[in-house]
């Protein structure tokens, strides 16, 4: 424990203050207040898309203006998040905390209130461009007030909130769009806001680096946004495009020339955007790397257990993320209990240990099937989220701890970033491997069930509905046809999900090789404890 007043400037003679009581700057009252702030954030990953249907019918949209308001809502995030972190380090985490709930609570009810689907849009990204200022801001705050034997125990519960808010969201979205409204999924966020711009006003207090950034890097950040969004945007659309086409591989290719060019500049700006020297640690480098490898294996699988869950087995928004409790409840066990271990062994052990029980749920889960009852679905579930939880913590205390104080936000931009491209990454290429499969397997197991053949473009059409685990029945189809369709399209997805799984279980283990090159922040310490615990 420290006092607020440094022990240097104290007499000798004179006996070291108390720390101060109060509410401004307490640690754990200050994690109550970004934890508000950030869940808000992380439920809208989700929650929206269980909206999204009742959205297009409502506001008579088409698929791709749908698609867009997912799309427009994760690049503004992506693209933006580095940029905010340095924000908050320049202007004070604090303020851009306040900023992004109070700009991202305005933007929900804008969206709520929207008549045409084009204005959802546009304020999706406004929601993704406030949310952006949360998240490092979130991170640094907590940084710069919890003393480093107790900064692993509130990422754990930071983490906590995430993983909990990221598999709710369709518990509550579902539950919202069913017995309210779909506008009341953005109007939620209000009394959300103003509840966490309450008691940020409140608890939050300033904190700022000696050393804090005084100028903008404006070329870095043009170069940085730019490189991102040609990185995010191929991505997103690779399923549309096809991973053979030019205009995949040419964003692609844009984005190594804007990388490259960034590089450049940083290192030769006085005061660059991410001083290139972050890199020259390599436990850093190793936590943003398994960043994105962990969220390619979570989220890229994850992104098929929806499909599994709803068109396979049949269930509803709701009964899907019951299902999914497991998952969720296992992650708000783990990530306390995951950063109470990493402060007592440092975070190599766990993190490791993490990827490897990861491993082993997506191999487990690379064995399911149209039969597979609860209860395997349910051990498979909880063992995923027992092997996230260590990661989510550890891998953010490595990424922040390893970072000087004066770039906190930045590093914590940097971690959600990597999120977001590993997320990314892993819905297209699985997404890919899921329909390369379907593609190779469903004209056999078509012909083998004795069904009629068809044309190529019917088997095109049906080759995508089966990549989402949807039988393509004909209307007024026999029941004897129809049931050997709905077999045929259960199996041919099954088998697809089953590879895309067997590939993310090998990039977990991948994944935990990189975890060995981690250690305990190098500059944890460094700010730490202005609070009282």
């Amino acid at each position: 424990m420290s006092s607020q007043t440094p022990v240097a400037h104290v007499a000798p003679e004179l006996p070291v203050p108390e720390p101060r009581k109060g509410l401004r700057g307490h640690p754990w009252l200050t994690l109550f207040s970004v934890a508000i702030g950030v869940m808000m954030v992380a439920l809208d990953g989700t929650i929206v898309a269980i909206a999204n249907p009742a959205i297009k019918t409502d506001l008579h949209a088409s698929l791709a203006d749908v698609q867009w308001i997912t799309n427009g809502y994760m690049l503004a995030l992506a693209v933006s998040l580095i940029t905010a972190g340095k924000l908050g380090d320049r202007f004070g985490h604090r303020q851009t905390f306040l900023i992004g709930i109070l700009g991202f609570a305005a933007a929900s009810a804008a969206i709520g209130f929207s008549g045409e689907v084009a204005l959802v849009v546009v304020f999706r990204v406004f929601q993704g461009l406030f949310g952006a200022l949360l998240m490092p801001a979130a991170l640094g705050l907590l940084r710069a007030t919890f003393p480093a034997e107790k900064l692993n125990m509130a990422l754990g519960i930071w983490g906590m909130v995430i993983g909990a808010s990221t598999a709710g969201g369709p518990i509550v979205g579902g539950l919202l769009v069913e017995h309210v409204s779909w506008q009341s999924v953005f109007f939620i966020n209000v009394p959300v806001g103003v509840l966490a711009l309450v008691l940020g006003l409140v608890i939050l207090k300033d904190h700022r680096a000696e050393n804090a950034p005084r100028s903008f890097d404006i070329p870095g950040i043009v170069l940085l946004s730019g490189a991102m969004f040609c990185l995010i945007w191929p991505l997103i659309k690779a399923t549309d495009w096809g991973w053979g086409s030019l205009s995949t591989w040419g964003f692609l290719a844009g984005a190594v020339v804007l990388f490259a060019l960034f590089a450049v500049l940083e290192s030769r700006v006085r005061e660059p955007l991410i001083p290139l020297r972050m890199f020259r640690s390599v436990p850093l480098t190793a936590g943003t790397v398994l960043m994105v490898l962990m969220a390619f294996a979570f989220m890229g699988g994850l992104f098929f257990v929806t499909f599994y869950l709803q068109n396979v087995h049949g269930l509803s928004p709701v009964d899907s993320g019951l299902r999914l409790l497991p998952l969720t409840g296992m992650m708000i066990v783990g990530s306390p209990l995951a950063g109470a271990l990493i402060t007592k062994f440092g975070p190599r052990i766990p993190l490791v240990g993490g990827m490897i029980l990861t491993a082993v749920a997506m191999y487990g889960m690379s064995g399911l099937d149209a039969s597979t009852t609860t209860g395997p679905m349910a051990l498979w579930f909880a063992l995923l989220g027992l092997g996230l939880a260590p990661v989510m913590v550890g891998a953010t205390e490595v990424i922040v701890g390893n970072a000087p104080l004066e770039l906190s936000g930045v590093a914590g931009g940097l971690q959600q970033a990597a999120m977001q491209v590993g997320g990314s990454l892993g819905t297209a290429v699985l997404g890919a491997v899921m329909a390369s499969r379907v593609d190779h397997e469903l004209p056999g197991n078509w012909q083998g069930a004795g069904l009629p053949p068809l044309r190529p473009e019917q088997l095109a059409q049906a080759s995508d509905a089966v990549s989402a685990g949807i039988a393509p029945v004909p209307p007024h189809t026999p029941k004897p046809f129809a049931d050997k369709i709905i077999a045929v399209a259960h199996d041919t997805f099954v088998s697809g999900m089953g590879l895309a799984f067997t590939v993310a279980c090998g990039v977990a283990i991948l994944a935990a090789a990189v975890a060995l090159l981690t250690k305990r922040g190098a500059n944890a310490a460094a700010g730490a404890g202005v609070g009282h615990i």
